[in-house]
């Protein structure tokens, strides 16, 4: 079921997901930033190359495989991205993004940005 719903919010768009799916799923907010381009082709911590064009993302604690829908709260543009690589965690950044998903919330110019992350999905269970 999980998955139709990613699914469907991938061809669908954000606004068709019900909103109570939304509102039950695990919510954090925090600061996003997004890799350098030095990264590009680097394994990340899940043992998967890294591609600054695909739409993965690094977490302190989330399972790798998890999906999370970023919101940035300056424009409210929103990505669905994959876990797949570990911030440290004394990071001050809640989650670091491709250069891909930091253009889909329209931040790259500024580097950093306040997001909202909602947990819709952990295939790694």
């Amino acid at each position: 079921m999980k998955l139709m719903i990613i699914i469907a919010f991938l061809l669908l768009g954000s606004r068709l997901i019900a909103q109570d799916t939304i509102r039950k799923a695990y919510k954090i907010t925090g600061l996003a930033s997004f890799y350098a381009k030095k990264f590009n082709g680097r394994k990340t911590t899940s043992g998967q190359k890294f591609h600054n064009d695909s739409l993965t993302a690094a977490h302190k604690k989330l399972k790798f495989g998890t999906y999370v829908l970023v919101r940035n709260l300056k424009n409210d543009s929103t990505v669905i991205v994959r876990i797949n690589d570990r911030l440290p965690q004394n990071s001050k950044r809640t989650i670091d993004l491709t250069q891909k998903a930091a253009r889909q919330l329209n931040f790259i110019r500024s580097g950093i940005t306040k997001v909202e992350i909602t947990v819709i999905d952990s295939l790694s269970k």
